[in-house]
Parts: C-alpha cells; structure tokens; sequence
C-alpha cells in the first residue's frame, strides 16, 4: 500500500494520509493499516506509541516522544504499510438501530430527490452504512454508502438546534447526533439509542469500521424505547452483532 505523506502533529502524533477521496476505496486502506497496525502496537514494535485514531482518509500514531522517536515512527510504519494491501471492511460490528423516519426534511429532499417521501425512508433503511470516522461531536458516526440518488448538499441555512438522536444526510453521508446542536444536515429521522456515555470503558457507542443499518420504527415504539434508555433499563450493545 502506498503512503502518501506522513504529517507530523507537533511532537506527539503523526497523521499518515492513505486516500484523497472519501469512500470505499479509502475505507479499505484506512482499515487495512488500522488493522496492521494495531497489530504492531499490540506487539510493542512501535516504540513509544500509545494509541491510533482513524478518519476519512488517514489514520494517526499517537505517541511518547519520551519512549520512541518520530522519525524511527515513520520509518517502520511505511515499511509495514508497503505490504498491507487494502482489504473489504472486516472487523467492525454490525448495528440495527431503530430511527423514527419522520424527519422535518423529509418533504423537501422529496421535492429535491424527485422520490417519494416513502422510497427515501426504505431505500435508507434498506442500505447499510459503513462508519468511516467518530467526530464533529463526541460518538457522532460519519457513515458513507448513501444509495445512488441521494447526494443533496448542506442545508442552505443551518438550524440553531437539531434535536438528540437525528438521522441526517449531506454531501453523500449519514450522520447521527449524539447530542442536541446545531446542524446543517437534513433530517430523516431520529434514533433513540444513545451514543455516547462518559460512564462507559468505550464512551463512544460507534467505531470506525462499522456498519449500521436502520430498522424503521412508529411513534409508539420511539417513545418507548426513548424512555428505557433514559431510565438505563435499556443496553445499547444489544443492537450489535458480533465482529465479523
């Protein structure tokens, strides 16, 4: 696999940049050296480092510049990355989350989408959707695999307050709010199931490499599952299926 660049972050961190575009291709080679180098980690060959973090694009080695040498750093993760080859995503879980479509866009990506407000919410539900990176806000998935024919851009004026749990595309991805904020996205729907708690080992439900798909749920069911997760009498990991 070719490395594009290797980018120092100050004298902690390196961000080494894999793909120019966001997609599947990029997410098979972002996935492949997370993979291998995760494994490198986890054999205490890249010394000094502490962690790795994966976007888009690239994925960045977080170290000790106490315990290992930015320049050794590089060197041994170009070596490992020239034979990794990019791989279909594997390893990541995959969720079946419950989303109210009845979203306050919904109407206005109808008349944008030439799509019934109803072949929107299935052929949404219907796709699944590969969580490519977690930020924006803490546990906020950025998701790519929307079908063909929905790529609509940001809202012209954002909204002030977009409520907790909304289910919200843009520029070919899904989001999912973890939080009330502002937003630009338009809005399908909401999903009751929280993603992220402090309180967690993982605070972030959602992981880079995996999959979601969307299971449709009426007001009656929303409501009732809102209200056991707000009371903690609901887990959220029972939406997930094993690693694959």
């Amino acid at each position: 696999m070719e490395l594009l660049a290797a980018r120092p972050l100050a004298d902690r961190a390196v961000t080494f940049e894999l793909a120019t575009e966001v997609g599947a291709e990029a997410a098979a080679r972002v996935g492949a050296a997370q993979a291998r180098l995760s494994a490198l980690l986890e054999a205490g060959e890249l010394p000094g480092a502490l962690e790795l973090s994966r976007a888009f694009c690239a994925i960045t080695l977080h170290y000790d510049p106490l315990e290992g040498r930015q320049a050794g750093l590089v060197a041994r993760v170009r070596a490992a990355l020239e034979d990794t080859e990019p791989a279909a995503a594997t390893g990541g879980r995959l969720w079946r989350l419950p989303c109210l479509y009845e979203g306050e866009d919904l109407d206005d990506l109808s008349t944008r989408l030439g799509m019934a407000r109803d072949e929107i919410t299935a052929r949404h539900a219907a796709t699944e959707h590969l969580v490519h990176a977690i930020g924006f806000l803490p546990g906020l998935p950025f998701m790519g695999g929307l079908p063909d024919g929905f790529s609509v851009p940001r809202r012209e004026t954002p909204r002030t307050r977009v409520p907790q749990g909304s289910v919200a595309i843009a520029n070919g991805l899904t989001v999912i709010y973890p939080f009330e904020s502002p937003g630009g996205w338009h809005i399908l729907g909401r999903c009751p199931v929280p993603l992220f708690d402090a309180a967690r080992d993982a605070p972030a439900l959602l992981s880079a490499g995996d999959r979601v798909r969307f299971a449709p749920v009426d007001r009656p069911e929303f409501d009732r599952l809102a209200a056991a997760h707000a009371a903690g009498t609901a887990d959220p990991e029972t939406y997930a299926e094993a690693a694959t």
